[in-house]
């Protein structure tokens, strides 16, 4: 339903029935990410998406994600990818390169391939700020894939 006359407006849509999700997952601060990967895999899972359309990758850490993502989006295999990793500051300027190689890195896979990408890659001040928000990315980064993905089928059609 529009909220405007004689406008179309796409509402999004969350149903996640025969999507074939990726998950990319840094093992880097794997606490984090396993509860991350947890919180996604469920939300997915509730959204409709199969056990067996889910598929999982993890690498070393966040630098590596994008790497994996672009390789899987060019199978054509996937509907849509989840980035998961958690990049905590620490005294080095470390952070500042990982965090922002890493995003960029994502946003340019799914440009690039046009298979849209949840960036859940968590950039956090301390251990607490990472384990208070992981739960909740997690399950926003599985509907943001699935939306995503329902999104650019409407699109094209």
């Amino acid at each position: 339903m529009s909220r405007f006359e004689n406008i179309r407006e796409i509402d999004p849509d969350l149903n996640g029935a025969g999507l074939k999700v990726g998950v990319v997952m840094a093992r880097f601060n794997i606490d984090v990410c396993e509860g991350l990967l947890s919180a996604c895999t469920a939300e997915l899972k509730k959204l409709g998406v199969a056990a067996e359309d889910i598929t999982i990758a993890t690498v070393p850490g966040a630098l590596e994600i994008p790497l994996v993502l672009q390789t899987m989006a060019q199978t054509g295999d996937y509907d849509a990818l989840v980035a998961l990793g958690a990049v905590i500051r620490g005294e080095t300027y470390h952070f500042e390169v990982v965090s922002n190689d890493s995003c960029r890195a994502v946003m340019e896979v799914q440009l690039d391939t046009g298979v849209p990408v949840a960036n859940g890659i968590l950039t956090c001040e301390d251990d607490d700020q990472a384990l208070v928000r992981m739960q909740q990315k997690g399950a926003d980064c599985a509907q943001a894939a699935v939306e995503m993905a329902n999104l650019l089928r409407t699109l094209a059609e």
